[in-house]
């Protein structure tokens, strides 16, 4: 069978680590033969406007593969962020391709400002969408057909899919590799580039509330990455106010006002999210899953996963676990 081909749009003024990220990502998607050879996924291409070489903010300069006059049949066409689609028609020249080809297109994509060029093109209209939070509300205001989310990590609406900026585009490679060839391809490449493999592919991705990345300097983000790194131990509202050097009631309130939901809820949600990362190897039990992200027992760990995502542990590790699913 033939490679999945994912085109990169490249042009004057893009954010190099919205193109080179994504790329990277797919190109280290492989997987193991009978022969023991490793096996790529992917076909990857960089479409330029024209044949000549492109630069980056940054002055990287590149040389694409073809143009948007001769780009190949694409599975999916993904278009990275820089300055230059805000700032000038390039946006407008990137939309008027893509028009009366986007529905040839399976699946079409966006880092941070990348977006711009989706709306531009009438993509959008009336689906939610996600970019980088500083420009999020001039994307709304510019766009106001759009459902603008400015927490998201990144958002799928249809066939469809917008990120923030810079390494949520890794994100959202990840989660389309695992989309395409399930968690076991998506893991090894996390790996391979040294990043968390945050939650399964088909998932909306949301970042905790910006306060969590911009606000620091409350103590409550530290305290939350902690908690990430220590979920067998005791997280209990009394335990994490305590660690804060706050009351009870005062830090409830307070990491409602941070996070937008109550410290329960919160770790709940990242012992789930952990949980989904080990059930999709088969190497532990279901009740060493729960235990191991900090519930008190299996039971407890199933009743809260079937109330969270709608089918059991062993369900979930059945239809995603490693193994499952294999490259083109």
């Amino acid at each position: 069978m033939n490679l999945k081909r994912i085109g990169f749009v490249g042009y004057d003024g893009v954010q190099a680590l919205d193109l080179v990220g994504p790329l990277e990502s797919f190109k280290a998607a492989t997987t193991d033969e009978q022969n023991s050879k490793r096996r790529v996924c992917y076909e990857t291409v960089i479409i330029g406007l024209t044949g000549k070489s492109f630069t980056s903010e940054t002055g990287i300069v590149f040389q694409p593969h073809t143009t948007l006059k001769n780009a190949p049949p694409l599975d999916t066409l993904i278009i990275p962020g820089g300055r230059t689609l805000r700032t000038t028609d390039m946006s407008v020249r990137i939309a008027n391709w893509l028009k009366p080809r986007a529905r040839s297109i399976r699946r079409i994509a966006s880092v941070c400002t990348g977006v711009y060029a989706l709306a531009e093109a009438g993509a959008l209209n009336e689906r939610r969408v996600s970019t980088h939070w500083r420009f999020a509300k001039d994307l709304a205001s510019r766009f106001p057909n759009l459902k603008v989310d400015a927490n998201s990590l990144f958002v799928k609406d249809g066939k469809y899919y917008t990120s923030a900026g810079i390494t949520a585009g890794i994100d959202l490679s990840l989660a389309l590799i695992e989309e395409d060839f399930g968690p076991s391809v998506a893991l090894s490449v996390a790996r391979e580039l040294v990043v968390y493999l945050k939650r399964s592919g088909g998932q909306e991705q949301f970042s905790e509330p910006l306060q969590f990345q911009t606000q620091t300097m409350n103590g409550m983000a530290d305290l939350a990455a902690w908690a990430r790194d220590h979920l067998r131990q005791d997280l209990s509202v009394d335990s994490l106010a305590t660690r804060a050097c706050l009351g009870r009631r005062h830090f409830n309130r307070k990491f409602r006002q941070t996070f937008g939901v109550t410290p329960a809820a919160f770790v709940e949600t990242l012992r789930l999210d952990e949980a989904r990362e080990r059930l999709a190897m088969h190497n532990t039990t279901i009740e060493q899953v729960g235990l191991s992200v900090g519930f008190q027992s299996a039971k407890a760990f199933r009743r809260a996963f079937e109330r969270r995502f709608g089918v059991s542990p062993s369900a979930y590790r059945s239809r995603f676990a490693a193994g499952n699913n294999q490259c083109s």
